[in-house]
């Protein structure tokens, strides 16, 4: 009888395997041939070589649509034990080319308005887009399910998140913490909606190893980001130097998207803003799109949509 040690990586066992060991306890229904013994985060498996075979051929499968959509019940275990492959397996479980990410609890990540839609469809066609909007529009939050989505699909190697730390209009003065614990009050929107997107083990394992990075702009200075999904959120509050040298950090099979809202520049009165020195740099450059989010793509509390439409008119006064 040949032995088989499997170990499972950057994912929560006790999920996995579920309550009492559910999942085991199913895969022994399936598989009534082999010894399966749990331990930790690893499997041992025992048996004859080609039912060992045949079952790491399921296991990996289980493992890939747990990794997917961040759950595993007793329906989709026994579909994919018993479904044909890849082909088989996206037929039952549908194949909805709208969803971007299935998050947290289930959660199903899709965009919400036209031109979040229109933000998925330019990204695919280019690997710079600018996404320029008002507050609650979802700029953030879906380049970040865009991102999330590539590294899930291994199109990139990694997520880098990053925003110049400005202050919006107030002075936080002295903040105490090491390094991360200061600059993270700057980054917590983006921090926002990874927690939507990935279970908050998995993420932190991911933080710790560098495959996401959350960092200020300052800190991207001197770096070649390759094979990485890229997002430089609140660019309005970047300078002339900054932007410039933010968009010449792209390296080989990166892509960037660059968010913000020319309507809340935080800079000193007589700096320019170099989101909006881009967007008339580069407007004409093959690779590199933009788009204008408006008040009827806000997806938060319905009273933002009057709020913005409110402080346009005396804004324009």
């Amino acid at each position: 009888m040949n032995e088989r040690v499997i170990e499972l990586t950057e994912i929560n066992p006790n999920d996995f395997f579920g309550a009492h060991n559910r999942t085991i306890s199913i895969l022994k229904t399936y598989f009534p041939k082999i010894k399966i013994v749990a331990r930790g985060n690893k499997l041992k498996v025992y048996g004859d070589p080609e039912v060992l075979d045949e079952f790491e051929l399921r296991l990996e499968r289980l493992i890939k649509y747990f990794n997917k959509y961040n759950k595993l019940d007793e329906n989709s275990i026994e579909r994919i034990l018993t479904s044909n492959g890849k082909e088989e397996e996206e037929r039952k479980f549908g194949n909805n080319s709208d969803v971007l990410v299935h998050g947290v609890n289930g959660k199903v990540i899709t965009p919400q308005t036209q031109n979040q839609r229109k933000m998925v469809a330019l990204m695919q066609k280019n690997d710079l887009l600018f996404a320029v909007g008002p507050a609650g529009t979802g700029k953030t939050y879906t380049a970040v399910a865009l991102a999330v989505k590539a590294l899930k699909e291994k199109d990139v190697r990694r997520i880098i998140l990053t925003r110049p730390a400005v202050e919006s209009g107030e002075n936080l003065g002295f903040l105490p913490g090491d390094l991360k614990e200061k600059l993270d009050p700057y980054m917590q929107p983006l921090y926002d909606g990874l927690r939507d997107m990935i279970p908050s083990e998995k993420l932190q394992a991911y933080i710790e190893n560098g495959t996401i990075q959350i960092a200020p702009l300052a800190f991207m200075r001197g770096r070649t980001l390759d094979n990485a999904f890229v997002i430089l959120d609140e660019a309005q509050n970047t300078t002339h130097a900054q932007m410039k040298m933010f968009l010449t950090r792209m390296g080989k099979h990166a892509k960037f998207v660059i968010t913000g809202d020319p309507g809340q520049i935080d800079l000193p009165r007589k700096q320019v803003s170099g989101l909006k020195e881009a967007l008339l740099a580069l407007k004409s450059i093959d690779g590199v799109a933009q788009v204008y989010l408006d008040d009827k793509d806000v997806v938060r509390h319905r009273l933002v949509k009057k709020i913005i439409k409110a402080y346009k008119s005396i804004e324009t006064e």
